[in-house]
């Protein structure tokens, strides 16, 4: 099989390397490179039709894309250690955690990223007032991640899972573009600091 990627900042790439080294799994990264538009040429969009990155083409030629779904696969093919959870309540909080992530703290990450950071001003029309307003929208994200976070070791319980490799990703890209996380976001710094010492946060 291959998985097609890309380095570092690109956060979605990286969710599914973070997660292939928490299982021990040895798969290198086939790289895509972004910058010059691979990702978007006849060729790959034959293997993922959105033209987005990571991608994971099995041995029959399937693609999947997606980063959950490639992570899932893996899930299924590789049980231990479950990183979506074993008991019911537990996947179902993994997977609500998922959700709240990509939809809460990532949107406004993205909003930012395509509307006011200058690395994507002559990808898109770029609408800077909008892309500027989501900084408060990631601040209230954080805030609102700090306050679940408080008394808990990972988003789920006392496991690391997909939620907790969703949540650092994105952070760390936030950062990367120009929204660090705020001081004032105890919790959130302590959690961060803690799955970052983990081997596979250098994925």
């Amino acid at each position: 099989m291959i998985l097609y990627g890309a380095p570092m900042p690109a956060p979605n790439p990286r969710r599914v390397r973070i997660f292939l080294a928490e299982k021990g799994i040895d798969l290198p990264e086939t790289p895509v490179n972004m910058m010059k538009r691979e990702h978007k040429s006849a060729e790959f969009r034959a293997k993922n039709s959105m033209g987005q990155l990571p991608a994971l083409e099995l041995d029959d030629g399937t693609c999947i894309s997606e980063t959950v779904a490639i992570c899932r696969y893996f899930e299924e093919t590789n049980p231990q250690p479950p990183m979506f959870g074993t008991m019911a309540v537990e996947k179902a909080l993994i997977d609500q955690w998922i959700r709240r992530v990509e939809f809460a703290v990532m949107t406004p990450v993205g909003n930012f990223w395509r509307h006011a950071h200058p690395r994507t001003a002559a990808l898109l029309t770029q609408y800077r007032d909008f892309g500027e307003s989501n900084r408060e929208t990631y601040q209230g994200a954080q805030r609102y991640v700090d306050r679940e976070l408080a008394g808990r070791e990972f988003l789920v319980g006392d496991t690391y899972s997909m939620a907790d490799i969703c949540l650092l990703s994105t952070v760390d890209f936030a950062e990367w573009i120009g929204l660090p996380v705020e001081d004032e976001f105890e919790n959130l710094k302590a959690w961060r600091a803690r799955v970052s010492a983990r081997p596979s946060a250098a994925a």
